[in-house]
């Protein structure tokens, strides 16, 4: 009942690329999830940090970091958030490799826990390979490597933003008053709030940034897991 009331209380975010503002202040937003229980909460929290993955403290290692993501994903009984954590965690493992080649790393990392998921091996094998041999499992990624080809950063990003908002777009089936619901729809108010305030120049300063830091990532926020 509790995820009813919450979740009728809040707007329709609507698409994605023409949002100027989300359609609900973070502050409300924070507000209506007062209704939610400790163990709800905990759960939200754990999944934004995952997904917020450059707000580790920076003496953890990515080995840390991805031991915890498997701890998640063994003790959470939901197929859907699983799924979520593991997808969002896998396309930031195949643009860490798109970066880390970007900045001349001929030959895949070798002594060290550097990405998450069943590709890993994949990209490993196929380091030389455009798309890593990854364009029939997810066809964006030829999109991905053209654009980075052209040097076309902000719409390297854009891409990105697209790539997530249709993996929420299917994880939603089958979700409309249920704490997965919740989760996919603070998932995309992050995505519109960030979108309303993308800014192009920034996106290719930081862009280049991160091509210095490998799997880091632009943070990606849920809620209370505020940037």
């Amino acid at each position: 009942m509790k995820y009813v009331v919450l979740m009728a209380s809040l707007p329709p975010l609507g698409s994605l690329f023409e949002a100027t503002a989300p359609p609900i202040s973070r502050l409300k937003l924070e507000s209506r999830l007062g209704l939610l229980e400790a163990a709800d909460l905990q759960t939200l929290e754990q999944i934004a940090h995952l997904i917020a993955w450059p707000t580790r403290p920076l003496e953890r290692t990515d080995a840390a970091f991805i031991e915890e993501a498997h701890r998640f994903l063994a003790s959470n009984r939901s197929p859907t958030l699983r799924r979520l954590v593991t997808q969002r965690l896998e396309l930031r493992t195949i643009v860490a490799a798109f970066r880390r080649r970007r900045r001349g790393e001929s030959q895949p990392p070798t002594g060290e826990v550097w990405g998450f998921g069943a590709w890993v091996g994949l990209i490993e094998r196929n380091w030389s390979a455009p798309t890593f041999q990854l364009e029939v499992i997810f066809p964006w990624v030829r999109q991905a490597h053209d654009l980075l080809e052209k040097d076309d950063l902000v719409g390297f990003e854009t891409l990105q933003f697209s790539v997530v908002w249709a993996m929420l777009n299917r994880l939603e089936f089958g979700h409309t008053f249920d704490f997965e619901a919740l989760i996919i729809y603070l998932a995309r108010w992050s995505l519109v709030s960030r979108w309303s305030c993308y800014n192009g120049d920034i996106a290719v300063t930081r862009f280049r940034e991160l091509v210095d830091a490998g799997l880091g990532n632009h943070k990606e926020i849920l809620s209370s897991a505020s940037q």
